[in-house]
Formats: structure tokens, C-alpha cells, sequence
């Protein structure tokens, strides 16, 4: 019965590592308010600096969408510019203003590091009763278990800058650095993203009280 007891134990801590692991975000946000600027925003347009449109269209929807469901303004840069137009400084903040943005968030792509590691094999005993129980009642013995790991698995680290910048600033009131562990799409790391600059914005008293 001890031998029985370590395994459902063994078995018990496997399940709760797992369920840390699973509910650990893949984003992390390490950011820079400028203590001098006391700047706050009510409207923000979002502007990201990707190659590719296929990623320029769905991170801004789910970056504005977030923002809009907690009581931001937001407007996303494909619905006020061409993409296949370069516009100038003066340009820009001529389109900003006729929107009422008061604050534009930009963000840069950074690159991507890749990591290997290697998952040695480790086994796992099963447990099972003999044919009623046994030479005796309660009898058990171990099965062939199951053998896990001894592979090599990657893992893609996306780093992305985002750059808030107000109305009459030449620099960058509020910057985060952030980071995308293995994103499978898009949107749902936008939507990520976009939760931890909203709750970092709230802390940092950067957004416009309801009603001013």
C-alpha cells in the first residue's frame, strides 16, 4: 500500500507542475514610465510597425477590441492610412490630430531567439490488480508503465518594443519591452499584450479619469 501511495503522490505532484505550467502567460511586459510627464490619455491610436499585413491586421483588431472593452478609445492604423503609402512626420500627426488622438502607441518588432532543450526519458510505473486480487485480496503488481520524454523540443521567443508617445512629446512617455513565448496566433497574444499595457497604464495613472 506505501508503494501505491508514493505513485498516486508522484502522480498528484506531476498534475499540479502541469497546471502551473498551463496557466503561466506566454507574455511578459517590463516597462519605463517617464517620471517627469504627467500626460494622460483618452484616445490612443495603434500603430504596428510590421512587415507583413497578415500580422499588421489581426494584433491591431484584438489591441483596439481589448482597449475599447475597458472604456479606451482606440483606433487601430489601417483605418486611417494606406499601407503601401510612406507618410511623412508631418503627415502623420496631421491624420492623428483630425482623429482626436491624443496618445499613439507604436509598436516594433525585435526579433525572435530560439532555445532548444532536451526532455530526457523518464518512466512511469503503473499500477494494476491481479485476477481477483491476486494470491490474495488487495494483491497488485506493477504493469510495463509508460515511458515519456527523450526528444529535443524548440521554443520561439518573439521580442517586441512598444512606444507611447502624447501630443507635443519628441520622446516616448511610456515603453514596454515585450516578450512572446511560442505564439500559435496572432490575435490571442494581441489580446495578451494588450491586458498587461491596459493594466500597466492604470498603474501608472496614464489614462484619462471617465467624465474629464
Amino acid at each position: 500500500m506505501k508503494t501505491k501511495t508514493k505513485v498516486v503522490t508522484l502522480m498528484a505532484i506531476i498534475g499540479i507542475m502541469f497546471l502551473l505550467n498551463a496557466c503561466q502567460s506566454p507574455v511578459t511586459l517590463t516597462s519605463w514610465k517617464n517620471p517627469n510627464d504627467q500626460s494622460v490619455i483618452s484616445k490612443v491610436a495603434v500603430i504596428p510597425l510590421f512587415n507583413k499585413l497578415e500580422y499588421t491586421k489581426p494584433f491591431e483588431q484584438s489591441v483596439v477590441t481589448y482597449f475599447q472593452s475597458q472604456g479606451v478609445k482606440a483606433i487601430g492604423s489601417l483605418d486611417f492610412l494606406n499601407p503601401t503609402v510612406k507618410y511623412t512626420i508631418e503627415q502623420l500627426e496631421k491624420k492623428i490630430d483630425s482623429l482626436g488622438a491624443d496618445g499613439v502607441l507604436v509598436f516594433t518588432y525585435k526579433g525572435t531567439d530560439t532555445s532548444k532543450s532536451y526532455v530526457p526519458p523518464t518512466y512511469t510505473g503503473g499500477w494494476g490488480a491481479g485476477y481477483w486480487g491476486g494470491p490474495y485480496w488487495g494483491g497488485g503488481y506493477w504493469n510495463s508503465g509508460v515511458v515519456t520524454g527523450g526528444y529535443w523540443v524548440t521554443t520561439s521567443t518573439v521580442n517586441l518594443k512598444a512606444d507611447l508617445y502624447v501630443k507635443n512629446s519628441q520622446e516616448a512617455v511610456w515603453t514596454g519591452d515585450i516578450t512572446v513565448t511560442d505564439p500559435n496566433y496572432v490575435d490571442k497574444a494581441a489580446t495578451l499584450i494588450a491586458q498587461d499595457v491596459y493594466n500597466n497604464w492604470v498603474k501608472d495613472n496614464l489614462l484619462k479619469a471617465t467624465g474629464q
